[in-house]
């Protein structure tokens, strides 16, 4: 037996060897004896694996495989069931030994055995296992694999059943004062305005009459009812609006210890520890200012939609976000953002010019030394915080906070973005980078044009940031706090079993 158990056992079982082997001996035994009855014993123990061989690889199983996670997506930390449905085409025969293939970071595959003590009267077979993971990502889990062997055991044969299905894994967002953007809106984030509106049953209140109201104005209905003279009141609720702008540069989040990198497996994206806190950082004031009625613009370094490239985005052209489903949407979209290069949207005109590009690079290159032999911020279409963010910010011009959530800036883009300050109602900025201390300059800069910036590092407390963000002074906010960090809504402590 300890013969068998050293020979691959990939196509045979070790019942399948030892036919073979017992096969050999007996056509040996009949050339050497010149017994006909061993020739026949020793064809038929060869024949009988090769046969089985034959038949697995030609007979593929058919089974219908469907996979359901609840909750279809989960934010870090937390939990997820997954639901594994088998049926096979033809019911009956032994059972099966499968495996659930997951990516690395889950641990051990699921191993079970199909048909399922129990199956449903339908036939089919039903598993549960439960997925945590604490990184976001899409993570393909599937398809099954299982192995098979013939009615004699003699030979077995792994087939792939089914698919990979998605899961996405979104940032968890953070919970966030309520008193930085306040302001003159309340904490609800609904301002009212005496503007009048068009009169109608839903939007009218009506009040006494004072001394200077316009005859027009009485409610005749209202003055019969309270034999009093009453007159119209229109108020009406208007619908904050915030800008919030993410840099996604793959050189602003690369720089010194927080060098870029890929993901672990499963998911692969390009990021780095600063920009992983970003993402935070726009997950959690997205949130804050969704739960809070804000219509949120989501705009990138160039003035894009924030998540056009991103893989997982449910809606990846738009820019506009309200109501409800937004905060799971742009939890869904950056689950899978990573960074990107420098050129962006420029890049890839540029592929297609051949030699103009060339020809390009050099006129390029001499108005870059151009400008930065100037003070005067020059904003270059396409470019980082160029015209065409410029353009997109003045359409929404004092209608509510613009934030933006930046890596490492230069001089020449601080005094670029520093120009958009008097776009927002009120203006804030983060800088992420791994040295706070060496973005002093920068922070110089936004300040003088009118945002309210601190430059934070990966370990520091986004809650406690936050809360110091309206009122920031000239000292960089990076070191951690003592406190723990902030909870996360959303998460549900249940232990996972992958």
């Amino acid at each position: 037996m300890a013969l068998l158990d050293r020979l691959p056992s990939r196509v045979l079982t070790v019942r399948g060897w030892g036919f073979v082997l017992t096969a050999v001996v007996a056509l040996l035994s009949a050339q050497v004896l010149g017994r006909r009855d061993l020739l026949y014993v020793g064809i038929l123990l060869a024949a009988l694996p090769v046969a089985s061989i034959v038949v697995l690889r030609i007979v593929k199983p058919r089974f219908t495989v469907g996979r359901r996670f609840q909750p279809q997506s989960m934010e870090i930390g937390s939990t997820t069931t997954v639901t594994l449905s088998l049926t096979a085409s033809v019911a009956g025969g032994a059972s099966i030994a499968m495996e659930e293939q997951l990516p690395a970071r889950f641990g051990q595959p699921p191993q079970f055995t199909y048909p399922s003590r129990n199956p449903t009267p339908d036939g089919r077979s039903l598993y549960e296992y439960r997925l945590r993971s604490t990184s976001r990502g899409v993570y393909f889990i599937g398809p099954v694999t299982a192995e098979f062997t013939d009615p004699f055991g003699l030979a077995k044969s792994r087939h792939v059943l089914g698919s990979a299905d998605g899961l996405v894994v979104t940032p968890a967002p953070l919970e966030l004062l309520a008193s930085t953007l306040s302001g003159s809106r309340g904490n609800d984030g609904l301002a009212a305005t005496h503007r009048q509106a068009n009169p109608s049953d839903d939007d009218v209140m009506t009040r006494e009459y004072r001394h200077g109201d316009s005859m027009r104005r009485v409610h005749w209905a209202a003055t019969a009812r309270h034999s009093e003279l009453m007159v119209r009141q229109e108020e009406s609720v208007t619908t904050p609006q915030a800008t919030l702008l993410m840099d996604q540069r793959h050189a602003s989040f690369s720089g010194g210890f927080t060098a870029a990198f890929t993901g672990d497996a499963g998911n692969g994206l390009s990021t780095s520890p600063t920009f992983e806190w970003a993402v935070t950082a726009v997950m959690s004031v997205s949130a804050h200012l969704l739960e809070r009625n804000y219509a949120l613009r989501f705009l990138d370094h160039q003035g894009a939609p924030a998540l056009l490239h991103s893989p997982s985005a449910p809606f990846p052209s738009d820019e506009e976000h309200h109501g409800q489903g937004a905060v799971s949407g742009i939890a869904e979209g950056l689950a899978a953002l990573e960074l990107g290069p420098e050129g962006g949207r420029r890049a890839h005109a540029e592929e297609a010019s051949g030699v103009t590009e060339r020809a390009g690079d050099a006129v390029r290159g001499a108005a870059r030394r151009l400008r930065r032999s100037t003070d005067t911020p020059q904003h270059t279409p396409h470019a980082a915080f160029g015209d065409d963010l410029l353009d997109k910010l003045a359409g929404t011009r004092h209608r509510g906070p613009l934030i933006a959530v930046l890596g490492t800036i230069t001089g020449e883009e601080a005094r670029a973005l520093g120009s958009a300050a008097d776009y927002g109602s009120a203006s804030y900025a983060l800088i992420v980078t791994e040295r706070p201390a060496d973005a002093q300059r920068q922070l110089d800069i936004l300040r003088d044009a009118g945002w309210h910036a601190s430059a934070v590092s990966p370990a520091a407390h986004l809650p406690t940031v936050w809360a110091g963000l309206g009122t920031a002074g000239t000292a960089p906010a990076g070191a951690p706090p003592a406190s723990s960090p902030g909870p996360v809504r959303g998460s549900r402590h249940t232990p996972g079993s992958a």
